[in-house]
């Protein structure tokens, strides 16, 4: 065998022993968080990074993780309700909302409209960095896989809960509970709620403390499209508990 074969062959060996073991750090990394806590989020340290930029000393984030069995139902229901309603029956990925994401962001180039997920939101949020490469959005679409066969949809959710920013450096419910009521997340009722779900587009444009009349609007949009489908009986599968309707 020739030499220069012969290194050709070492590389594609080379190659095959990184994606292997890419490959098996992604499921061991995965995996861990199924049980264990995430202590941060990369969106979470860049947040830090950019607040530290704009001021002296380091920016306080908070952030505070909690079980489902800590928080009320309503906060499950309405995430569910205004971000993802179909996210009890697909497998990661909504084909529907995102063919039809590309055709609004093809009409308007200037507005960028998404299409993902609660279960995409929580691949890129916790295991990944933000931008809008084919590349990301690739490795994005693994990790959703993955968190969707090795996770399930309660631990999905819960995680989404805890790492999803509701203010400027305000991360997770019981976070944002605190702050804005001065409670904790299981004691939140449905407009408390659905109204921390209506500022999840853009958490740092809109607010909780102060919510402009689009935010009010969608607040309550928001709070009667939970009772429309249900209350907490849409949910009931993947609470830990029966939930009170």
């Amino acid at each position: 065998m020739s030499k220069k074969r012969l290194g050709l062959r070492q590389v594609k060996l080379l190659f095959a022993k990184l994606v292997l073991t890419l490959f098996l750090l992604s499921i061991v990394w995965v995996l861990l968080y199924r049980w264990v806590s995430p202590p941060a989020t990369l969106h979470m340290i860049k947040r830090r990074a950019e607040a530290g930029a704009a001021q002296k000393g380091e920016p306080a984030i908070k952030y505070k993780f909690v079980s489902l069995e800590e928080m009320s139902p309503q906060l499950p229901l309405a995430v569910v309700t205004s971000e993802d309603q179909l996210f009890l029956i697909h497998h990661g990925f909504d084909f529907h909302a995102i063919w039809d994401a590309f055709k609004r962001n093809q009409d308007n180039k200037k507005k960028i409209r998404g299409g993902s997920t609660i279960s995409q939101q929580v691949a890129k949020n916790v295991f990944l960095w933000h931008g809008r490469s084919y590349l990301r959005k690739a490795v994005e679409a693994y990790f959703t896989m993955l968190i969707e066969v090795l996770w399930g949809k309660e631990r999905i959710l819960e995680v989404y809960l805890n790492i999803a920013e509701m203010g400027d450096g305000v991360f997770g419910v019981e976070a944002a509970s605190q702050k804005y009521y001065r409670k904790p997340a299981k004691a939140l009722g449905r407009q408390e709620a659905a109204l921390l779900a209506a500022v999840l587009p853009n958490p740092i444009k809109y607010s909780v403390r102060n919510p402009s009349a689009f935010v009010r609007g969608r607040r309550s949009r928001i709070a009667r499209a939970m009772g429309r489908l249900g209350g907490t009986t849409y949910i009931e599968a993947i609470l830990p508990a029966k939930a009170e309707k």
